[in-house]
């Protein structure tokens, strides 16, 4: 397959990678890789159809993930999701590296707990450059829990071996979920910022009109203008504001709404001025936000001057 021209190497198995690696498969559905052990390894761009967790101790390269470059250093955690792209375009060169790798296939969590839970862990769909950065006690955490996993495999097969894995997997995304609410804590100061340019362009989206254009503003919009992906957008929002993105816009429009019928315009009127497509869906926001009606809103605007 070939996407520009470079070379994408299909992992559609985790016999995939751990073959291309030079590392042992012991289970076809899960596979944990010690880079010590297999280094040097040949580059690769690869095309995910597998879970993956990686993370190295020491190397001197740049991979590639979706559309963007990151320089990987000591302590970076990167997780891929199936239909994710990310690696090295394949040019002949061997590397050293050290560190751990994580694949499991999607089939290994069904009809567990972790096979619903796990579209709520919203890093597998974060950008290169919203990479985990671990403390040397996260890493050593990490890793620990990946040599019991390796262990895991290594035993004789049984009954309860597969509810076992899939529960240390748990664990580990559990961690990693920790490890980025302390990043996005540790980077309060840079969020607030952030946040304060999230207000900016909302405010100049309705003030320049572009609603009348393309209707009401989504979180893809901001986390676009801001160079992030919306989960990683999302989540810094909450962790940052205690309220999701989605209702931080919605709460601005209806503000909005409520500054144009003081105006005396007509529920009509503000809703396609705001670029609502019915009057009935800025009425369905408009009672969800504030547990009244704007013709309630209204009649107490009447009532009050």
């Amino acid at each position: 397959m070939q996407v520009g021209m470079s070379k994408i190497h299909k992992v559609q198995n985790v016999s995939d990678y751990s073959r291309y690696v030079g590392a042992e498969n012991q289970h076809p559905l899960v596979c944990v890789i010690d880079f010590a052990a297999v280094s040097p390894i040949r580059l690769s761009l690869n095309n995910y159809s597998v879970y993956g967790i990686f993370f190295h101790d020491e190397a001197d390269i740049d991979l590639k993930y979706g559309c963007g470059k990151y320089d990987y250093k000591r302590g970076t955690v990167i997780c891929v999701a199936p239909g994710q792209i990310g690696g090295k375009e394949d040019n002949g060169e061997w590397v050293h590296l050290t560190g751990w790798a994580l694949l499991f296939h999607p089939d290994l969590l069904q009809g567990t707990p972790l096979e619903k839970a796990i579209k709520e862990y919203s890093f597998f769909d974060y950008r290169i450059n919203e990479a985990l950065h671990m403390t040397d006690e996260e890493h050593d955490l990490l890793v620990s829990l990946l040599r019991q996993i390796q262990a895991e495999i290594g035993r004789k097969r049984d009954l309860l071996q597969d509810a076992i894995i899939v529960n240390y997997i748990g664990l580990v995304l559990n961690f990693c979920q920790r490890f980025y609410n302390r990043q996005f804590l540790t980077r309060k100061l840079e969020n607030t910022d952030m946040l304060m340019k999230f207000d900016k362009l909302l405010r100049d989206y309705f003030d320049e009109n572009r609603q009348l254009a393309f209707g009401l503003p989504t979180v893809q919009y901001f986390a676009d203008q801001l160079c992030m992906s919306a989960n990683y957008f999302g989540d810094m929002i909450k962790k940052t504001t205690g309220d999701t993105a989605g209702n931080h816009i919605r709460q601005y429009i209806i503000q909005r709404v409520k500054n144009e019928l003081t105006t005396g315009a007509s529920v009509a009127q503000v809703a396609y001025r705001l670029g609502f497509d019915y009057p009935q869906h800025l009425s369905k926001m408009f009672k969800k936000q504030t547990g009244m009606t704007p013709s309630a809103y209204c009649e107490n605007l009447r009532k009050r001057s």
